[in-house]
């Protein structure tokens, strides 16, 4: 804290409190990695110990269970996160708020997602637009914009993910 605290001041960056700007909490953010404690690649039981998910249902076939964040509960069609028996921990979707490490969440527009990621494709059959994620080429995220170009959505997944297409 210190370190950041002298970096802040030698910068001159304070907020309007008086709080060093980087002294605050941003929060957990999406990737590269997972969420949080909760990882791609985590197993059901682990997630779980983590006492930051729960079940929410299993679906068709069985193969993957629907869960979601406790500090963010989903609506009753929607789940935060898929975990797969093969995979484990195979998609997390950005919870209101929560951003990547380059800054793109909810609400982020298409030029931003764009900019923070110039290498973005799209997906052939739905045409969303998806990246490999920086400094883990295993994972992936997923964008779902509205046809305003603002990002509704954000997933992280493995690229071996078997639970959504």
């Amino acid at each position: 804290m210190k370190k950041v605290l002298v970096a802040v001041l030698t910068g001159g960056a304070l907020l309007a409190s008086g709080t060093p700007a980087l002294a605050q909490d941003a929060g957990p953010t999406l990737g590269p990695y997972g969420y949080g404690k909760v990882k791609l690649g985590m197993s059901a039981k682990k997630a779980k110990a983590t006492g930051k998910v729960a079940r929410k249902r299993t679906a068709a076939g069985g193969t993957c269970s629907g869960w979601y964040f406790r500090a963010h509960p989903t609506g009753k069609s929607r789940v935060g996160l898929y975990i797969s028996k093969k995979v484990g921990v195979a998609v997390i979707f950005a919870p209101r708020g929560v951003k990547t490490p380059e800054g793109i969440g909810i609400g982020s527009t298409m030029k931003q997602v764009k900019k923070a990621y110039p290498r973005l494709k799209f997906v052939l059959d739905t045409g969303r637009p998806y990246v490999s994620v920086p400094g883990n080429p295993k994972a992936y995220y997923e964008f779902f914009p509205e046809k305003d170009g603002i990002v509704a959505g954000v997933a992280l997944g493995s690229s071996t993910q078997d639970c959504v297409s």
